[in-house]
């Protein structure tokens, strides 16, 4: 066992900024197995659906309490005209899904489709527009059909295909990716249409849009200033509503290189520790585009949204290349959990996050086979910190970096916590990077006695060793091989006055905390 893995402060008395149950959100594009297979199997399926919906899909996320849902893309958001999806589905005209093995789709995925899944979900709507090959009237036509109430022509239109009152939407993207897929546009060209877009998103019948701004790619940090500097003159004025209520955004981990990113269950000690290495760059990420933001808008109001994240691996053998189908192990749990204690870290600006993709695409919460379906390590991530969603984020201070490891140059912690409270409940996360070895915590907790709830830990299966310990995953005929369960190794006793959490976390494991206030 290695010595103290981390010894930590956290004043339960302080709370800090509420971490937006927001960035727990999810992301389903027209992408692979994704919406088709994944979610809609149609009503003549003998998969049990509801009105296309496959419902042990739904089922198995609900557990999530997901708070919101990005669609259709992602790449695919810039090619999708959403008249195609709307009225009776055998007079859709059929596309071309150029960016994503090229397939050709029969539009039976539609508007109506998706927030009939948002609400069998209680989840709430993210619309991606189409700003690269759509126009500004496209926009403008598609928010009234959404969210108008009257009897003006969008809304006309909603009602003769079956829908008579307008849909809550909360978040609208003005484009996905401009840098790239989404038109390969300069920084202040995106911004001018971003501008023109957004103006055009309506406020309709009471329902308030959260408009994201599409952002940058990594550290461009250049491009979120372009994009600040078009908010940063209105958020003086006596009106302080910004052009854009967000500026998003995206970082995927990937080991390797874009050619070879490294296989998702077959890969050594070297590429485990540079997966944990660049899931930790995200921190650094989210600090460096808050700090540029910070110089425009001081008071947060515009918030940060890193809107695709996760694993990115090769293929799985034999899958389409174009569909980004691959497995997820242990490692995909724990590079989700490093995410989260970033998140919770930030969550002053950071407001939004989508992790890719919700189902059969990338690190997935959940996958399918026919009529079978696991859920993932890193859909128990999800589950076990579901608690988290809108409670204070507690700061963890004096963090000592006891058995940090040299990875490629850099000082990476093989332990990660973060704790928040909510109504009189802390959940306290500690992560465990190391493998090889156990780790013993102890955290002090200050400012207030708390009563230990239990504890739950999800890792490899009792005396895996270290390559399994990482590698192990959820195959269609072993769900179960990566389960949370309830760890004993914990404990909460009083010196000095003093709370003091103890755990032994295990190898390669994430565990979460449950303490009562009195």
């Amino acid at each position: 066992m290695s010595d103290l893995a981390l010894d930590a402060v956290v004043d339960l008395d302080v709370p800090g900024p509420t971490i937006d149950r927001h960035l727990y959100g999810q992301f389903a594009e027209h992408l692979g197995r994704c919406v088709y297979e994944g979610f809609w199997v149609g009503e003549d399926s003998s998969v049990p659906n509801e009105g296309g919906i496959r419902l042990d899909v739904v089922e198995a996320l609900r557990e999530l309490r997901i708070p919101n849902l990005r669609w259709p893309g992602g790449c695919f958001a810039d090619s999708y005209h959403w008249r195609d999806g709307v009225g009776p589905r055998e007079e859709r005209p059929r596309i071309a899904n150029v960016h994503w093995g090229d397939v050709v789709e029969d539009n039976a995925f539609g508007t109506h489709e998706f927030l009939a899944l948002c609400d069998l979900l209680g989840t709430e709507p993210y619309v991606s527009a189409n700003v690269g090959s759509g126009t500004v009237q496209e926009t403008a036509d598609w928010v009234e059909y959404l969210t108008r109430g009257d009897d003006a022509p969008m809304a006309r239109l909603r009602r003769e295909h079956g829908r008579d009152e307008p849909w809550a939407v909360t978040f609208f993207g003005l484009g996905n990716e401009p840098w790239g897929c989404g038109g390969n546009l300069r920084a202040d060209q995106y911004a001018s249409l971003a501008r023109l877009h957004s103006t055009y998103a309506r406020d309709l019948s009471g329902n308030k849009l959260q408009r994201v701004a599409a952002g940058a790619n990594e550290d461009d940090y250049a491009w979120t200033e372009t994009l600040m500097k078009q908010v940063s003159k209105r958020l003086g004025d006596e009106d302080p509503a910004p052009l854009f209520q967000a500026v998003s955004f995206h970082y995927y981990t990937i080991p390797g290189t874009w050619g070879a990113k490294g296989s998702a269950t077959d890969f050594d000690q070297d590429a485990y520790w540079t997966t944990m290495r660049k899931a930790h760059r995200v921190r650094d990420l989210i600090r460096g585009h808050s700090a540029v933001m910070d110089a425009y808008d001081p008071h947060a109001k515009v918030a940060l949204a890193l809107d695709e994240w996760g694993t990115w691996f090769d293929v799985e053998p034999g899958t389409e290349p174009g569909f980004l189908y691959q497995q997820n192990t242990m490692r995909d749990a724990l590079v989700a959990a490093v995410h989260f204690d970033a998140f919770h870290d930030n969550a002053r600006r950071l407001r939004l996050a989508n992790v890719a993709q919700v189902v059969n695409v990338l690190q997935s919460m959940v996958l399918t086979d026919g009529a079978r379906m696991l859920r993932t390590p890193t859909f128990h991530a999800f589950a076990m910190s579901a608690g988290h969603q809108d409670a204070a984020a507690l700061t963890v201070h004096d963090v000592a970096a006891r058995g940090a490891r040299d990875v490629d140059g850099t000082a990476l912690p093989t332990v990660s916590t973060s704790a928040s409270v909510k109504e009189g409940s802390v959940l306290v996360s500690l992560t465990n990077l190391d493998p090889g070895a156990p780790a013993r915590v102890r955290v002090a907790l200050r400012g207030g006695s708390v009563t230990l709830d239990g504890a739950t830990v999800l890792a490899a299966p009792e005396g895996a060793v270290s390559d399994d310990a990482v590698r192990v995953h959820n195959t269609f005929d072993s769900p179960d091989a990566v389960a949370p369960r309830e760890l004993s190794a914990v404990s909460v006793t009083t010196t000095a006055g003093q709370n003091v959490l103890e755990a032994t976390l295990p190898p390669a494991s994430f565990t979460t905390v449950r303490l009562t206030l009195p």
